[in-house]
């Protein structure tokens, strides 16, 4: 076991050091909180927001000396090895949110079996284990589908939409030596949303407004928040879905659940165990992020209102970014660079854009749309 004496109650280790990692450490450093990352490039995006391990995630050394001495153990990504993770807790570390939660969110049929034993709402699937066993899920599911690997992928990558049966072959081709699969009915969706929440140790848990995203080629690209958005109805079986997940899992710390709204039902896609995309409005348009809120309860202290103070809209800035001083202009208007490197595809940076009600939000938009360079998205 870890010896209790040389604990700092203040140091948080984090597994992961790309932009939600920094944005956690931005978030901590007023609460006096101070940080150590392990990531496999010492041009991680954290290397200035705290100690920096230089490490792959699964390397068990470098997970001890990351974890050593820090009052509790979190992570940035799912992709992180549950294996990893499991090992420092078995060696005495405090690691939050729950192994069980990172190794479910690891593969997306445990994900959604999980969610179908707790009556939240999924689409139709089926696991792929070979050639024969795509065509007997097409026999069950129908096209169009989607078929995506169980384990790993993201931003889109790891998937082939099957529209009728001349995609079969091409999907198995190119997906077919990824490992395990599985085939999801296509949603005729009328909306992208996402709730997200956070739980305390005590179990107490709180939800920010509902999310409404607009993605493009697989990658988040707008999150939006008003109170007309918000529906009331939505939001109680969004929370209701969420609260399930979090009890179950005896989570402790900020989880996102990605739904589709289809008909004013809600189907679930697919949970985050960590602080997510689609939350980062939350830093100027809530009473508390969700990076202070995700702190709080993993440190084990209370969690503040999740309460929406303005309309916001999340801009995600890929490839590229734009001018800080045309960003500056646009009254309410936040621009945050995450210290990447530039190229097609890749998350650099965001915008979120706040104002007193929903006619200035749009208005505030479209002159940072005036300023945002075309290859952005």
């Amino acid at each position: 076991m870890s010896n209790e004496s040389t604990i700092d109650p203040l140091l948080i280790s984090v597994l992961g050091g790309g932009q939600l990692g920094m944005m956690l450490a931005e978030a901590g450093a007023p609460l006096g909180m101070h940080f150590r990352f392990l990531d496999p490039s010492p041009q991680a995006p954290t290397a200035t927001f705290g100690e920096l391990i230089v490490g792959t995630l699964g390397d068990t050394d470098a997970l001890v000396r990351t974890a050593q001495g820090s009052a509790v153990v979190t992570y940035e990504w799912e992709g992180v090895p549950a294996t990893g993770a499991a090992s420092l807790e078995s060696a005495g570390h405090l690691v939050r949110p729950s192994i069980r939660a990172l190794e479910v969110s690891q593969d997306r049929l445990s994900e959604k079996n999980l969610f179908r034993s707790l009556g939240i709402g999924v689409a139709e699937f089926a696991a792929v284990d070979d050639r024969s066993g795509l065509d007997n899920a097409v026999d069950a599911i129908g096209l169009p589908a989607v078929l995506k690997t169980r384990c790993g992928g993201y931003d889109g990558k790891g998937q082939v939409v099957l529209q009728d049966r001349a995609d079969v072959g091409p999907a198995w081709e190119a997906l077919g030596e990824a490992g395990p699969l599985i085939l999801e009915a296509w949603v005729p969706f009328d909306r992208e949303l996402s709730i997200i929440a956070v739980r305390s140790v005590d179990g107490d848990t709180l939800c920010w407004p509902l999310v409404t995203n607009e993605h493009r080629d697989g990658i988040l690209r707008t999150s939006t928040v008003t109170a007309e958005g918000d529906n009331t109805t939505l939001r109680a079986s969004a929370e209701k879905y969420v609260g399930r997940l979090l009890d179950e899992l005896d989570y402790v710390g900020v989880l996102a659940l990605e739904l589709f709204d289809v008909g004013g039902q809600l189907l679930a896609n697919e949970m985050a165990p960590r602080v997510h995309n689609s939350g980062h409005w939350t830093i100027e348009g809530a009473s508390t992020s969700q990076f202070e809120n995700h702190l709080r309860a993993i440190a084990g202290w209370p969690l503040g209102p999740t309460t929406l103070k303005m309309p916001s809209v999340m801009v995600n800035c890929i490839g590229s970014l734009p001018e800080a001083a045309a960003i500056g202009a646009i009254t309410g208007a936040h621009l945050h660079v995450y210290g990447k490197s530039l190229r097609p595809g890749r998350k650099v940076g965001h915008v979120t854009v706040v104002a007193p009600d929903t006619a200035q939000l749009h208005e505030r938009l479209t002159a940072l749309r005036e300023v945002l360079p075309p290859d952005i998205g």
